[in-house]
């Protein structure tokens, strides 16, 4: 049997994604609020960076993988215009109703699919840009997903992700203790569920670091990777061109 992790414990592979599941139909209905309050609205700046740099152009085919709740989508399909399309997708369905639903509420209608990004069911360079924006942590074989990302995307196209990654060494303690003290209970008063957003605090010490991630996007296939830091490290923007 070969395992894997989820948050701290090891569990057999196969079944990683149908914890990650549970985790997120758990939250969906909540998600966009504990979004603000965990992170004091500062999720909303990351975001705002990464549409910024994504440089998207009118006539854009675009990628949301692990679009949630659909900020990314919703920002990017006010740079695609008419000519331009921006998919929105999620492995797990009640973040991608929960986000769905938010989408035609604000009069932004996208096709919307559930789908693996391990699995894309998109032909090779199809898209301009794709993004994933806190998911890749939560995904079984990052390698395999970031090899479908790669194959995807047009040459020139560039991958975004954004993702919790290793925080600037001065922050470290005030950082753990606001993550395994402070979140979980936060996860318990707002959404009924703390169990959730320990994991969550677990999974982002499991997720490669800066460097690391970088080495795995280079071995996936992009020709270029950079990354930026965001709030000393807590986040951080890598992006990938594949050449």
């Amino acid at each position: 049997m070969s395992t894997t992790h989820f948050g701290f414990q090891s569990v057999d592979e196969n079944d990683k994604a149908r914890h990650v599941r549970g985790v997120f139909d758990s939250v969906a209905s909540k998600y966009d609020l504990m979004n603000d309050l965990m992170s004091a609205g500062l999720h909303r700046t990351w975001k705002a960076y990464t549409v910024l740099v994504a440089d998207i152009r009118e006539g854009h085919q675009v990628l949301d993988i692990a679009g949630g709740t659909g900020d990314l989508a919703m920002a990017f399909a006010k740079k695609v215009g008419a000519t331009g399309r921006v998919v929105h997708t999620d492995i797990n369905e009640a973040m991608l109703r929960t986000g769905r639903d938010r989408l035609l509420d604000a009069g932004v209608v996208l096709p919307t699919m559930v789908c693996d990004a391990e699995k894309l069911p998109f032909a090779d360079a199809a898209f301009d840009r794709v993004s994933v924006a806190f998911g890749l942590r939560n995904m079984t074989h990052k390698d395999v997903a970031l090899a479908e990302m790669c194959r995807v995307l047009k040459p020139g196209g560039k991958l975004l992700v954004l993702e919790f990654s290793k925080v600037a060494q001065p922050l470290e303690k005030v950082y753990d203790w606001y993550s395994f003290k402070v979140l979980p209970q936060l996860g318990k008063l707002v959404a009924g569920d703390d169990a959730s957003y320990r994991y969550l605090a677990e999974s982002i010490r499991m997720h490669p670091g800066q460097k690391e991630l970088k080495a795995m996007m280079q071995t996936a296939g992009f020709g270029h990777v950079d990354y930026h830091n965001l709030t000393g490290g807590m986040v951080a923007l890598h992006v990938g061109i594949k050449c």
